[in-house]
């Protein structure tokens, strides 16, 4: 190294010392002042609630809006969300259930959500994540509600309308699908492991290039990386995650048919979300069976100018021909036009449950 070139990086060097000594003092006073806040809270008799959702994503807006670059907003979410979580994890040590087993596209959006501080519980199904929740084996669970090539699903708004847990929080995640496995090349494969679901994001994509290879269907993208692992004749189709869990390489990145594939996770827990400035509200209800009665219920959403970003309708689970219907809000339901919408709505419906309010996703 040339004396000039060892001169320019020794001073730039010894700055970025120095910023990261001071990057150290503010993350230990950071951390005290959230030791801080528990100590309070445990005063109140708040002890048990120390996350917060709209507080938390209200601090990532307002990062994000103050951010001068040259870093980039998603990076800047992705450190604060780190430091929040372990400042989180001083005053409760969280658990979080996701739908299983590690490496699955939940467990990315759960890690997203939270940040890498709390345990993460694996369950077999749905509703195993429901029921870590509700009996208090976790504090707050991951699932998926809806693909947006796939569309909903069905079991996690069956779950929602069974159990009395609120939704606290939603994740978008992006899903990227590659092709992994511990052979060199396409050729050497013999067979392709993949979640039903992924196979028909995949189609067309696996049609154009692995037409002749059999595919053999598996309870998730992580066990089918799993599998693959262990069959060096093989392939699995899964997520940047179960590639690193397994250690398998990519032959193919980013084979998903819809480059805006995405799907769309709901945090459950035992309380709402307090109002955070952009927020969303979920509900479920059902129509009295006579004409015009679904008008009658969307009417005040409208007369209130009340935002529906959302209308699912699903079969009643107790009755034939009868259905609910699963709405999403913009707003809270503290907000004065929501609050204003759900009570005229709530005497026109035959049933009304809210699922919660909640920050819009980031």
């Amino acid at each position: 190294m040339n004396s000039t070139l060892h001169t320019e990086l020794s001073g730039l060097r010894a700055e970025i010392d120095s910023i990261d000594c001071q990057m150290l003092d503010l993350l230990s006073r950071r951390a005290h002042c959230a030791q801080e806040v528990g100590k309070i809270k445990s005063r109140h008799g708040e002890a048990g609630f120390p996350y917060r959702p709209e507080r938390e994503a209200q601090v990532l807006r307002g990062i994000a809006e103050l951010n001068p670059g040259p870093l980039p907003e998603g990076a800047i979410r992705q450190i604060f969300r780190e430091v929040m979580s372990a400042c989180l994890a001083l005053e409760l040590p969280l658990k979080v259930a996701y739908l299983g087993p590690a490496g699955t596209f939940s467990e990315s959006a759960s890690r997203r959500h939270f940040g890498s501080a709390p345990t993460f519980l694996p369950q077999a199904s749905i509703d195993e994540v429901f029921r870590a929740v509700e009996s208090n084996h976790a504090h707050y669970g991951v699932v998926p509600v809806e693909n947006s090539s796939e569309g909903a699903v069905g079991s996690t708004l069956d779950l929602l309308l069974a159990h009395s847990l609120q939704v606290c929080g939603e994740v978008q995640l992006r899903i990227h699908h590659h092709l992994l496995s511990n052979a060199s090349e396409i050729g050497a494969i013999r067979r392709l492991y993949s979640h039903a679901q992924s196979l028909a994001q995949c189609h067309e994509w696996l049609n154009g290039n692995l037409a002749h290879l059999p595919r053999v269907p598996v309870a998730s993208n992580a066990e089918a990386a799993r599998m693959a692992a262990e069959d060096p004749e093989s392939c699995a189709i899964a997520g940047e995650a179960a590639a690193d869990l397994y250690g398998l390489g990519k032959l193919a990145t980013n084979i998903e048919d819809d480059p805006g594939n995405s799907t769309r996770f709901l945090v459950i827990s035992h309380h709402s979300a307090n109002p955070s400035g952009q927020d969303k509200t979920s509900l479920v209800c059902s129509a009295p069976n006579r004409p015009g009665a679904v008008f009658d219920l969307l009417e005040p959403l409208a007369r209130h100018g009340v935002d529906m970003s959302r209308l699912q309708s699903r079969p009643a689970p107790d009755g034939m021909w009868e259905y609910v219907f699963y709405i999403d809000l913009i707003g809270h339901r503290d907000d004065a036009s929501v609050a204003a919408a759900l009570a005229e709505l709530r005497e026109r419906a035959a049933f009304l449950k809210i699922l919660g309010s909640y920050p819009v996703a980031g």
